[in-house]
C-alpha cells in the first residue's frame, strides 16, 4: 500500500523521534532505586562531609536515597576501581578528588585508567587548604615557619591523609618551592591526622578547611596561610602562601564521576541537579561556611579540569620522586 506523502512524512518523523523520547523517559525515571556515592576516604573528613551534603540534596531532588559508602584504602584506588567495575546505569557514583589525578602518576600499575574509565559528571567544590600549626609551634607567619624549618632541617614534621593525598601533595609542593626539609607523617585519612595536630603529635598540616576551620576560629589551631591563589571567604584575614612563596598554589577539589559508559542523559541530569545545588542560596552558604568555593560547570568543563590536574601533579610526583606506600 502506498501511503500519501504527508502521512509518510508524519510517520517517519515520529519514528525518528522515538529514541529521543525513550531517552527522555528514561532520564525522567532515573533513579529507580537507591544510588551509592562511593567515597575513598574515612567518615568525618572533608570528602565525606561534602558527599553527605550533596547526597542529601540529590535525595531530596530525585526522590531516591543517595547513600554514602566509605571505601578507604590505597589512596582512593579501591573506591575508584569499585565504581569503574560497577554497572554503568547511574546508580553507582564516585566522589572524585585531587587524589584521583595524583594516583594516575603515583601508581605504575592500576587496574583502570582514571581519565579513560571514569566519566566526568560535575564539579562540586574547590577548597583552599589551611597551612596550620599547633598553637605551641613558635612560628606565627609563613616567613617565620620557613626560617625555623631551615634552621631545623628534618626536625619539623607534617601530617597528611596518606601518600598522594591532596594534603601530602600540598606539603611536597611547599617543600620544593620553599626549599625546606620536612618529615612527612602519613595517616589513614585526614581525621586521625587532624586529631594528632590538635594534640601536638604533629607540628604542621595542610588541612582541608571544611574539617578544620572551626578549630582555627576557636584558637585550637593557628592558620599561617591558605594554599589557593586568593584568600578564603571563610578566613578572610589569613594570607595566601604565594605572598611568601611566589607562584605557589594548591587546592583540594571534589566532584562526581560515573562509570565510563553511563548514558549521557543520566550524566546530564545529575550535572543539572548538582549545579542547581551549587546555585541554591542555603547550600551555597553552607559551602562558604565550610571554606569551600563553588565549582560549577558542564561535564566537559569538569573533564578538562581532570586532565589539567593529572598533568600538574604528575610533574610534582616526578620532581619529588614520590613513591606509593
Amino acid at each position: 500500500m502506498k501511503l500519501p506523502r504527508r502521512q509518510f512524512l508524519h510517520l517517519a518523523a515520529g519514528a525518528a523521534a522515538l529514541p529521543a523520547v525513550t531517552r527522555f523517559a528514561w532520564a525522567q525515571g532515573y533513579p529507580t532505586r537507591p544510588v551509592r556515592i562511593v567515597v575513598g576516604f574515612a567518615a568525618g573528613g572533608a570528602p565525606d562531609i561534602l558527599a553527605r551534603l550533596f547526597g542529601q540534596w540529590l535525595s531530596d531532588r530525585l526522590g531516591q536515597p543517595f547513600v554514602i559508602e566509605n571505601r578507604t584504602g590505597a589512596g582512593g584506588n579501591i573506591a575508584t576501581e569499585a565504581v569503574v567495575l560497577a554497572p554503568a546505569d547511574g546508580h553507582t557514583l564516585l566522589l572524585t578528588s585531587m587524589g584521583n589525578a595524583v594516583n594516575a602518576s603515583l601508581f605504575e600499575r592500576l587496574n583502570y585508567n582514571f581519565l579513560r574509565d571514569v566519566a566526568p559528571v560535575a564539579g562540586i567544590s574547590r577548597e583552599p587548604l589551611g597551612m596550620e600549626v599547633h598553637p605551641s609551634f613558635p612560628a606565627k607567619t609563613v616567613s617565620e615557619f620557613i626560617t625555623y624549618a631551615k634552621a631545623n632541617p628534618g626536625k619539623v614534621n607534617y601530617g597528611s591523609a596518606g601518600v598522594g593525598s591532596s594534603l601530602h601533595m600540598a606539603g611536597e609542593l611547599f617543600k620544593l618551592m620553599a626549599g625546606v626539609e620536612l618529615v612527612h607523617v602519613p595517616y589513614r585519612g585526614s581525621p586521625p591526622a587532624l586529631t594528632d595536630l590538635l594534640g601536638g603529635q604533629v607540628q604542621l598540616m595542610f588541612c582541608p578547611l571544611p574539617s578544620s576551620v572551626e578549630y582555627v576560629r576557636s584558637g585550637r589551631l593557628r592558620a599561617l596561610a591558605v594554599t589557593t591563589a586568593m584568600r578564603s571567604q571563610a578566613l578572610p584575614d589569613i594570607p595566601v602562601v604565594a605572598d611568601f612563596v611566589p607562584g605557589y598554589e594548591a587546592s583540594a577539589w571534589y566532584g562526581i564521576g560515573a562509570p565510563k559508559s553511563t548514558p549521557s542523559w543520566i550524566v546530564d541530569k545529575l550535572n543539572a541537579e548538582i549545579n542547581a545545588g551549587l546555585a541554591d542560596a542555603k547550600l551555597k552558604a553552607r559551602l562558604t561556611e565550610l571554606g569551600s568555593v563553588v565549582f560549577a560547570g558542564s561535564p566537559s568543563d569538569f573533564g578538562k579540569h581532570l586532565t589539567e590536574e593529572t598533568e600538574k601533579w604528575g610533574k610534582v610526583i616526578r620532581a619529588a620522586n614520590i613513591k606509593p606506600e
